[in-house]
C-alpha cells in the first residue's frame, strides 16, 4: 500500500527567502505525523506545496498515490486542511454541529467578529467536518486556551483510531510529544531527523532548579539516576535530568523542598543538542 504522504527531494525556492531544500519522507496511514521546527523553518511551504497550492521548483509531492498538482482536486477532496491563516467556507454540515459544541465555537457570527482563539475552532471544524482520510494542520493550537488545546488532541487522538492519517506542523515540543507517532525536524528548509517519539522520549531531559529547607549534600543529590552535570546555584542546586523523572523526584521528596522548578528544553536546544553533530560530521 502506497504512503498517504510521499515526497522525494522535494525544493521550493524563492528568490527572496529561504523555502525548503531536497525534502524527503513517508507518511503511512493511520499515523500521526508531527512536523516540527522554529518558525519560518520551512513547515508552510512544506505544507502548501505538499498541496498543490505552490509549484516545486523540483522534486515530487504524492498523497494518496496521486501527484499533488496534477491530481489536486482528487487530493483535496480527501484531505481536511488548516492552514495558519484561512478562509471561512459558509456551507458546513454533518459532524460541525457536534464539533461546534464541543469547542465551544460560535457559528452564526461573521468571522472577521471573532477572537483569535474562536476562528482557530472555526478552522479546525472546517478541517473535520467532512471525515477526510487525510488532515493536514499548521500550527492548529496556537490560538486556543489550554482546555481547548486538550480538547483538540483528544480529537486528534479519536481521528488516529477511525484511521485517519495526520500530518501535524508545530513548534510546540510537548504538543507533539502527546499525540504523534513520529516526527520529523526541519531546520531552514532542511529536514534535519525522522524520529520515533518514544525514542525522543528516551532522550528528553529536564532542566531542575531545586532549594531546599535544610542543607542537604550534593552528592547525594547527584547519586540519583538520571542527574547529570549538577551544580550548586547559591542555596539552591541545578542540575539535568535525563530519562524518567519519577526517581529523581522521590529522591528530592525526601528532604523538604522550599522551591522546585522543572522546564523543558527548547525544540533549538533539541536540535543542537541531538542533531548539530550529525550535521557538522555530513
Amino acid at each position: 500500500m502506497a504512503p498517504v504522504v510521499e515526497t522525494e527531494r522535494l525544493t521550493k525556492r524563492y528568490r527572496r527567502g529561504r523555502g525548503i531544500e531536497a525534502l524527503t519522507l513517508r507518511v503511512e496511514r493511520g499515523e500521526v505525523f508531527g512536523f516540527l521546527g522554529p518558525n519560518g523553518a520551512g513547515k508552510t511551504t512544506t505544507i502548501r506545496t505538499l498541496l498543490g497550492l505552490l509549484r516545486p521548483t523540483s522534486g515530487t509531492a504524492r498523497l494518496f498515490g496521486l501527484d499533488a498538482r496534477r491530481d489536486g482536486l482528487a487530493v483535496r477532496a480527501r484531505t481536511g486542511n488548516l492552514p495558519g491563516e484561512f478562509a471561512f467556507a459558509p456551507r458546513m454540515s454533518g459532524r460541525a454541529p457536534a464539533l461546534a459544541e464541543r469547542l465551544q465555537a460560535d457559528l452564526d457570527r461573521p468571522i472577521g467578529e471573532l477572537s483569535r482563539g474562536n476562528r482557530e475552532k472555526v478552522g479546525i471544524i472546517q478541517a473535520l467536518f467532512h471525515a477526510p482520510d487525510l488532515l493536514v494542520l499548521d500550527e492548529p493550537t496556537s490560538g486556543l486556551d489550554p482546555i481547548m488545546q486538550r480538547e483538540f488532541l483528544a480529537l486528534v487522538g479519536e481521528e488516529r483510531a477511525r484511521g485517519t492519517t495526520v500530518f501535524l506542523s508545530s513548534h510546540d515540543l510537548d504538543e507533539v510529544q502527546r499525540v504523534c507517532d513520529r516526527v520529523g525536524m526541519v531546520r531552514e528548509g532542511r529536514l534535519i531527523a525522522v524520529e520515533e517519539v518514544a525514542r525522543m522520549r528516551e532522550r528528553a531531559h529536564h532542566e531542575v532548579r531545586v532549594r531546599f529547607a535544610v542543607p542537604v549534600h550534593p552528592e547525594e543529590v547527584a547519586a540519583v539516576p538520571g542527574v547529570e552535570g549538577l551544580r550548586v546555584e547559591g542555596d539552591g542546586l541545578a542540575f539535568r535530568a535525563v530519562g524518567d523523572l519519577d526517581p529523581v523526584v522521590k529522591a528530592l521528596a525526601r528532604h523538604p523542598v522550599c522551591d522546585l522548578e522543572i522546564t523543558h528544553p527548547t525544540l533549538e536546544e533539541l536540535f543542537l543538542r541531538h542533531y548539530r553533530p550529525a550535521e557538522e560530521g555530513r
